[in-house]
Parts: structure tokens; sequence; C-alpha cells
């Protein structure tokens, strides 16, 4: 992460210098650094409120079930995390809300599970390999429900502002395998591999979670898996009148399961909440530093141009220059991206190619250096290892896929 930061603000420098303009650079940098403590301050909340029931469902069990649902999946995915380990709960939960589309609660148990994740580290300060596969999924952006973009595409008058939902599917499902298996591949690759006491610690782990598979393992899962695709069928067959009732029914049954298991409810929420103050305040540093970077890139006009170089190049592809600072843009600033995906939709149509394009690339992928500047910086990471490699080889296929799914689907 040092050497990205400073190339983005060496890039930014140099933006300055050949198009002259440092004043927008320097405004650039105060605003951005403005907007990175607001926007931390304003997740005190969700993650209070959020970390606080999640540490009602810990409590009454239910995140130590989930574990063991997904258990088949999870032991083969993170076979260097111990099976009935707290990170496992939290990872689920992450994953389960991001898929979702529930951005706003993934992040708290995003959170929580890179602070769990911490406690496994044998090196603080470098990244573990389990760290980074799972930032790998959260910076493929594995979403099952677009719902900002279908907004979005429904308030610029779509015909049809879902049809871009399994163009989404496709895009985000290629976006996160490629990411988990780059983070895979990286991870023993020269400067990327880990250090011996963690290689060692990760070893034993691995050993001890060996066991055969059985078919009965897999059926709590595909219980599992089976009412995610049913909500998820819910939202796409009614839109807004199902999605309106997911975070409150979130929240109802997880008080719930608290009620019913006898956990003392407003205490333990209390004490989760706690917890979800100090991460938002803790990660407000790594904030500043990278969105700063960020939007001195942005402001110097070196965005822009280079999009404008390559244009030509990116075109025969099926990426018009149009969309190339979005697929740019995209890893380093979500607000930004947003903004260049609503002005295309706004000039092109949302139905046009590089309307559903544009609203497929938005909704297949994450912010990377957003999520891995929050998250690493939530624990203390310096070294990042393969995690910067892995977020953008999932940033890629997002757009190549994008594309594929368009250009087949819509096209």
């Amino acid at each position: 992460m040092n050497a990205v930061f400073y190339a983005i603000v060496v890039l930014a420098f140099a933006g300055a210098l050949a198009f002259q303009t440092p004043a927008e650079v320097g405004a650039a940098a105060l605003a951005s650094a403005k907007t990175a403590v607001e926007l931390a301050i304003g997740l005190v909340g969700y993650m209070a409120l959020f970390l606080g029931l999640m540490k009602v469902v810990e409590e009454a069990g239910g995140l130590a079930w989930m574990a063991r649902a997904i258990r088949p999946v999870l032991v083969r995915l993170f076979p260097d995390v111990p099976a009935d380990h707290p990170a496992m709960g939290a990872m689920v939960m992450n994953i389960s809300a991001n898929a979702l589309g529930l951005g706003n609660a993934a992040t708290p148990f995003g959170l929580k599970a890179m602070k769990e994740l911490e406690t496994l580290n044998q090196v603080p300060g470098t990244a573990t390999n389990a760290m980074v596969r799972f930032l790998a999924i959260n910076t493929s952006g594995l979403a099952l429900l677009p719902t900002g973009i279908i907004g979005l595409r429904a308030l610029k008058g779509s015909a049809d502002p879902a049809a871009i939902f399994p163009t989404t599917l496709f895009a985000t499902g290629a976006s996160t395998l490629v990411g988990v298996l780059a983070a895979w591949a990286l991870s023993n690759f020269g400067s990327f591999r880990p250090p011996e006491a963690q290689k060692k610690h990760d070893d034993a782990v691995r050993v001890a979670n060996q066991h055969p598979a059985s078919l009965a393992e897999f059926l709590p899962v595909t219980v599992l898996g089976g009412c995610l695709l049913g909500l998820v069928a819910l939202v796409y067959r009614f839109g807004d009148a199902a999605s309106a009732w997911i975070i409150p029914a979130l929240i109802l049954a997880m008080l719930t399961l608290g009620v019913l298991r006898k956990v003392k409810v407003y205490e333990v929420f209390v004490a989760g909440a706690k917890e979800g103050f100090s991460l938002a305040i803790l990660i407000i540093p790594y904030l500043v530093a990278i969105l700063s970077a960020v939007g001195m890139f942005r402001a110097s006009g070196l965005m822009g141009w280079v999009a404008g170089g390559i244009g030509w190049i990116t075109e025969p592809l099926g990426l018009p220059a149009e969309a190339l600072p979005l697929a740019l843009l995209r890893p380093l600033s979500g607000s930004g991206a947003f903004g260049i995906t609503a002005e295309l939709i706004e000039t092109h149509g949302p139905d046009s190619y590089i309307g559903n394009l544009v609203s497929t690339m938005n909704g297949s992928t994450e912010t990377t250096f957003y999520v891995l500047a929050v998250y690493f910086g939530s624990v203390g990471i310096t070294r990042t290892r393969h995690g910067v490699a892995a977020g953008l080889a999932a940033d890629v296929m997002g757009v190549v896929a994008s594309i594929v799914a368009v250009t087949l689907l819509l096209g």
C-alpha cells in the first residue's frame, strides 16, 4: 500500500505539471481529506448498529451455526482458518450482506472479520493469505442484487431497469472467481510469500482442518443457498416493495434470535456497538491518505488524458472511450465511479450499449483501494503483499466479463 499511495500522488503531481492544474490538485487533496473524515464519521452509526446486532447473534450462537452450515465451502476456501473460529461467522455475514446488496451492513461485518483474522496473524502489520483471499472476494464485489444501479436506471427512465441483473450476476461471478484464483496463485510468488512463522501456523491449521467430505455436510449450506436465492427471486420479482423489507427483517430476526436464546439483548447490543464506534474512528487516517491521493489524481487531468490516449485500442474490444474513465476510476473511488456512471447514463440513455455496459461494470466490482485501505487499516496492516494485485485482477476481469455479458445478453 505504501508504494501504491506514493505512486498515485506522484502521478497526480506529474499531471498537475503537464496540464497546469496545481490549484485544482491542491483543492482536491483538501476536499478529499474532508470527505474521508465525513465518510468515516458517517459510518459510525452503521457500524455501531450492525456490530451491536452481530454481537447479539454471536452470543446467541447464530454465527457458530452459520459457520457450521457453510463449513464445507469455507474450510476449503479458507483452509488456514480454524473451522470454528469467530472469523468464519463474520466472513459469512459479510459475504451474505454484500451478495444481497447491503453494503452498509457488509462493512461492519467485514471489519469484524478482519479483526478476528488478525488474531491468527503471526506477523502483525503483514497481511495473511486468509486476509488477502477474503478481501479478494470483497474487492471483486460479489453482489446478487445491484439495487443502487437498478434504482439509478429507473430514475433515468429505463424501460427495463433490472435488465442488467443477469449481466451483473455473470460479471461479478467471473470477477470473484478470478480474484480468488489470483489470491491463491500469487500467495507463494516471489516477494509475496508469507513470513516463515505465518506459513508454519497456516500449514498446521490446514492439517487440522482436513477431513473426508460427505453429502450430509452440504445440506445446511444448500438450504441456506436456497433461502438466499429465494430472497433474490423475491426482490427481482417485486423490486423495491420486497427489498425495502430486507434490513427491517434482518434486524428483527437477529434480535429475536437473541431473545429466544435468553441473551441480555440490550446489554450485549451496547457492548457490540461500542466496538463499532472504535473501529470507525480507527480507519480515519487510512481513508484520508487514500482518498486524498485519488482526488489529486483525478483533478490533475492525467486520468482523462490516459483514457483518451488508449480509447482507440479499447473501442474495437467493446469498451468505448466514453466508458474508459469508469474502468480506470472504479478501483479508486466508488462515489466518483457512480458519478461517471450517472453522467454516461444521462448522456447516452440507460438502455443504450454504453448505458448497459457502465451499469454492469459499476455493479460487478468494488472500490478496490477503498476496501483495502479501510479493511487493512482497521487492523494496522501496512504490508499488503499480493492484496493489490489480486484486487486489480478481479477489477480487470469485471470489465472484460461486463463487455462479454452485455454483448451476449443485451447486445
